[in-house]
């Protein structure tokens, strides 16, 4: 099995987030930087506050008050020159929170540098672009905080203390003080940058899911649309027939205006027999199309790959015994999300297939299966655990082992649990790929 966009993907297009684009707009908005930004100068004047009032403390505190109201200043121009409410392009985003790391360096260079232990502070901006900018602009603000801190291990004013007394740390334990920060940035931003990775691509998928559902649904609303037109047009045509009809009687025997009047009134009433026939069913569906038994859906879903050169058997299991009746192939309700999935499974194995894919219609008294087998290499163990989850894995170089499944088993999955079916993975004792859906087997179609 591989890993594509399978049927679903050729019509629906997922617009997630590129990471080569400095101009696209983010998901951050101005207000949000704003407010966080005024947070940030509030605990700053009261930190300063309480070491200067509190502690008592000797530093620098002219220069560092200058540099918390640049901050100030920079967010009032924000606020005077731009509407807040708007989502910002990546590069805007990252232009403030270069400032702020460049900002708060100052501080940290005026009260000690790396001795300062308001130093962890910096992992802050970091932690947003890498949460919510792309990779270009985590890059950038990382790099800067990993060179400005570095700078600060040299160069810096002493660090806050009691007047007439300093406090002075071994440079060893100041070296390992920064490497514990950058470590920490790092790690920090790869984890959030890969847990809010995966929310992506799982909001992604789910919005993919819901736009197939709702075509589907656009279409199962025709039939109450046909009704519609059934009522509406049943008066005008049997205005026509009334017409005809005069015409008809007036016109001679044996004239061609009879003959067009005669079939003018048939071919209206063969209209108004059609449409009384859809407004019947136009509320309960159409009763051929919305019940089909196991035969009929593998037939239905694995004719579009009959020509890709792979050779597709269908194979229809009764259970061992005839119990109540069973042996009968099953008849069911269609359900659109029974059918999407099918046929992405059925599209994934002739895809890896090497000559031959197998499907297998089985039923007992509490479910409905369907196995989808191919001759291909298989799955691999790594990815055997995490099948069904979107993007797992790129598509494999080499033909010669199957790779991950991406967006297509993902849907395939979700669509399928709608129904209360479920969709397993697994491989096959003979080789190859074996996929199974099953969904429970109601015997009363009213049910």
């Amino acid at each position: 099995m591989k890993n594509q966009g399978m049927t679903m993907n050729d019509n629906v297009q997922l617009h997630l987030n590129t990471d080569n684009d400095l101009y696209q707009t983010g998901r951050l908005r101005r207000s949000t930087l704003v407010s966080l930004r005024w947070m940030a100068i509030a605990g700053q004047v009261a930190a300063l506050a309480f070491v200067y009032f509190i502690l008592k403390f000797d530093f620098l505190a002219l220069p560092c008050l200058v540099f918390i109201g640049l901050s100030a200043l920079f967010n009032i121009i924000i606020i005077m020159s731009a509407p807040l409410d708007r989502r910002i392009t990546n590069l805007e985003a990252g232009t403030h929170l270069f400032f702020d790391v460049l900002q708060l360096s100052a501080l940290l260079y005026l009260t000690g540098g790396m001795a300062n232990p308001f130093v962890l502070l910096l992992l802050a901006p970091a932690v947003v672009a890498a949460k919510t900018l792309n990779k270009y602009v985590f890059a950038v603000i990382a790099a800067a905080v990993m060179a400005l801190s570095l700078l600060m291990l040299f160069y810096h004013f002493p660090l806050p203390w009691q007047v007439g007394s300093s406090v002075d740390f071994p440079r060893l334990y100041l070296y390992g003080h920064w490497l514990a920060l950058i470590v920490g940035m790092l790690f920090t931003a790869t984890y959030t940058w890969r847990a809010t990775a995966q929310t992506r691509r799982m909001t992604g998928a789910l919005a993919a899911s819901e736009q197939i559902l709702s075509q589907e649904k656009k279409l199962a609303a025709l039939g109450g649309l046909a009704a519609a037109a059934a009522h509406e047009l049943g008066t005008p045509l049997g205005t026509i027939q009334v017409v005809a009809k005069e015409i008809s009687l007036s016109a001679g025997e044996n004239t061609e205006l009879k003959d067009d009047a005669d079939l003018l009134m048939s071919q209206a009433g063969r209209c108004r027999d059609i449409l009384k026939g859809l407004a019947k069913r136009g509320d309960a569906g159409d009763i051929v199309h919305d019940q089909l038994d196991l035969s009929v859906l593998i037939q239905e879903i694995s004719a579009p790959f009959a020509d890709l050169g792979k050779k597709i058997t269908i194979e229809i299991q009764p259970p061992d015994s005839d119990t109540e009746g069973l042996s009968e192939i099953p008849v069911f309700h269609r359900h659109p999300e029974l059918t999407y999935s099918l046929t992405n499974i059925v599209e994934n194995a002739v895809d890896f297939a090497v000559h031959t894919v197998r499907i297998q219609g089985t039923w007992n008294d509490q479910t409905i299966a369907i196995h989808v087998v191919d001759d291909g290499p298989g799955f691999s163990a790594s990815v055997l655990s995490k099948l069904g989850e979107p993007y797992i894995s790129e598509r494999p170089s080499s033909a010669q082992k199957a790779g991950g499944l991406g967006l297509g088993v993902f849907i395939a999955k979700t669509l399928a649990k709608r129904i209360g079916g479920t969709v397993t993975f697994s491989n096959h004792e003979d080789g190859g790929a074996n996929v199974r859906l099953s969904w429970p087997h109601v015997r009363n179609l009213n049910e």
